[in-house]
């Protein structure tokens, strides 16, 4: 299977990538500034949601309406996932959002999971792992594995805001038939681990260290 792997291009979505970037951008505005990408990544994400037609009654005469048909579910990776999700909930409120928490050994750089609420997960809903950065692909991974052992009817997704092309090879070598949705592909992880140019670490950035 082909991997898939798209970059949004639009001129809003990078302006808001610039002040994410930008080191000046405080707790306040980073978080303003990716939900407004979330909200984007969100539209895009769910293009081919499936719906289904409804009556309504507008104020002079009934009318045809579409109404989404399936549970869609947000799994945020702990803490910086959580940035995503309101942007993700502004545009489907009705999404269910299960939380997975997960954190990397800094020195071996493999996560290792103090937090799963996947239990209610039902292999017919539609599923999108969050998470803002997308460094070498240990978590991304780990996060995958753990969804689909819930018995997924369909390759859940990843969206994340800045990818590292390490990670996107790892999410296609172990999970080739998973779409990856970001905002941009950066050059290259460090020997940290880190994101390069990236945006810093996301989390300490959106809660304040």
């Amino acid at each position: 299977m082909e991997p898939s792997v798209h970059a949004l291009s639009h001129p809003l979505v990078a302006r808001d990538l610039t002040l994410l970037r930008a080191k000046s951008t405080g707790c306040e505005g980073f978080r303003a500034v990716i939900r407004r990408i979330a909200r984007a990544l969100a539209v895009h994400a769910l293009a081919d949601v499936a719906t289904r037609e409804v009556t309504i009654d507008t104020p002079l005469e009934p009318a045809k309406g579409w109404e989404i048909a399936e549970s869609v579910v947000l799994v945020p990776v702990l803490r910086a996932g959580l940035g995503l999700v309101d942007g993700f909930l502004d545009a489907l409120p009705e999404a269910r959002v299960l939380h997975l928490g997960l954190v990397r050994d800094e020195e071996t750089l493999r996560p290792s999971c103090y937090l799963s609420k996947l239990a209610s997960l039902r292999p017919d809903e539609r599923v999108y792992v969050l998470d803002p950065m997308l460094a070498t692909g240990g978590s991304a991974v780990a996060a995958l594995d753990m969804v689909r052992a819930m018995g997924l009817e369909r390759p859940p997704s990843f969206v994340c805001v800045v990818a590292a092309p390490e990670g996107v090879a790892k999410i296609h070598e172990h999970h080739p038939d998973v779409p990856i949705l970001t905002a941009a592909i950066d050059r290259a992880t460090d020997d940290n681990g880190f994101i390069r140019p990236g945006l810093g670490d996301a989390g300490d950035r959106l809660f304040g260290g």
